[in-house]
């Protein structure tokens, strides 16, 4: 919990530099860059947390990946490299992108149903939580067959199940009862 608490303070940091630089859409294409490596690379995550790595061929190496970024950035990779605080530069990373977001006020979820929602339903189910939320609204999908029918919609911490899967699991218990 304290990595992804001092994440965050790095990641506000860094947001705070982007804006005074008015680079902050060139900031979180490289930050995006950095947490689509960490998911796609258990190595990635490795290497930063490697101990036996000194600090200089980290930088060396993270420059290498990490071609064309901001000067900023660079220099912030540098900078928290060589505080010991690679380990955490994928959180920092995300946590970056959340905090764009929040700036922009953009609410990001997801939308998890048990087949391709068509356009009619996305619409609908847009308009009914447009209303509830403030900002705009950006929703991945993702498909689950275990659902049966229905959707969950996942925002922040909070979920609305509304899935036939979650209606025939309360029903059970109501039956056992």
């Amino acid at each position: 919990m304290k990595s992804t608490k001092s994440a965050i303070r790095y990641a506000k940091a860094l947001l705070e530099m982007a804006v005074e630089k008015k680079a902050v859409d060139a900031i979180l294409s490289d930050m995006q860059q950095i947490t689509q490596m960490a998911e796609s690379s258990r190595d990635f995550i490795i290497f930063l947390s490697s101990p036996v790595i000194n600090e200089d061929k980290k930088i060396t190496i993270l420059n290498k990946l990490l071609k064309n970024t901001q000067p900023l950035t660079s220099a912030f990779i540098s900078l928290i490299t060589k505080n010991g605080r690679a380990p955490i530069l994928h959180f920092i990373a995300s946590g970056f992108i959340s905090l764009v977001e929040q700036h922009r006020g953009i609410v990001s979820g997801t939308i998890t149903s048990a087949v391709a929602l068509n356009e009619e339903s996305r619409k609908k189910i847009l308009s009914k939580l447009a209303a509830t939320i403030p900002g705009e609204l950006q929703l991945t999908e993702k498909i689950n067959p275990a659902l049966i029918g229905g959707f969950i919609i996942t925002i922040g911490d909070k979920q609305i199940d509304a899935s036939v899967s979650q209606q025939l699991k309360i029903l059970r218990q109501e039956l056992t009862q």
